[in-house]
């Protein structure tokens, strides 16, 4: 008896118009938000060759579209559920963008175009055990030279700041990094959250 009242009430909610101008639209917009974060977070995960991750994602993002589609075919005539299923298609890609950023996997390699004398920033690279390269090469206004690095990319905001900080003039540019060899993998640089701690940037140069 009591099963079939409640059975009964959750029907009588179901049906009231309440739920089906406010309460579903926003269930749509939150399922939305949820598969479509997902994937893109997938999408993310697979360029970087994230095999093992990708599919679970995958899956989770087909069986809560699923979810959502069903509630759309099944209140056709609602027009708002339509806005709440492009607002939430619109929410999640912002969101899941912004989550990728925030998580920072992967490492990127960057490319430092510098015309000023590069010896500062040498040594600094130098003193906090970064793998680099640097070339000498021939820009439109003369001499340059070349860095290149590949680093973490939860340190790329501290090492923009700190090239900036040696060579406000500086050009770089930032690519993402697939595969690395095991050579570079097995480097243990320190990270450059701590890189204030280093002689160059205390003696302020």
């Amino acid at each position: 008896m009591f099963f079939l009242k409640s059975t009964m009430d959750l029907q009588h909610i179901l049906n009231s118009p309440y739920f089906s101008s406010f309460i579903l639209p926003l269930l749509i917009v939150l399922s939305r938000v949820m598969d479509v974060s997902i994937g893109t977070l997938r999408i993310i995960f697979v360029s970087k060759g994230m095999r093992n991750l990708a599919p679970i994602l995958g899956f989770f993002e087909v069986l809560i579209w699923l979810v959502a589609i069903s509630q759309i075919m099944q209140n056709l005539t609602n027009f708002v559920n339509y806005i709440a299923y492009a607002m939430g298609f619109a929410l999640g890609n912002y969101i899941g963008i912004r989550l990728e950023e925030r998580i920072a996997l992967g490492h990127v390699v960057m490319r430092i175009i510098t015309q000023k004398d590069a010896s500062d920033l040498t040594e600094f690279l130098r003193e906090t055990h970064f793998r680099w390269t640097v070339i000498d090469a021939e820009g439109s206004q003369g001499p340059v030279s070349v860095f290149f690095t590949v680093l973490k990319r939860s340190d790329l905001e501290e090492m923009i700041s700190l090239v900036k900080r040696f060579n406000p003039n500086a050009v770089y540019s930032v690519e993402d990094v697939r595969f690395i060899s095991s050579g570079l993998q097995s480097q243990n640089p320190p990270s450059l959250k701590d890189a204030r701690n280093f002689p160059l940037l205390r003696k302020g140069k």
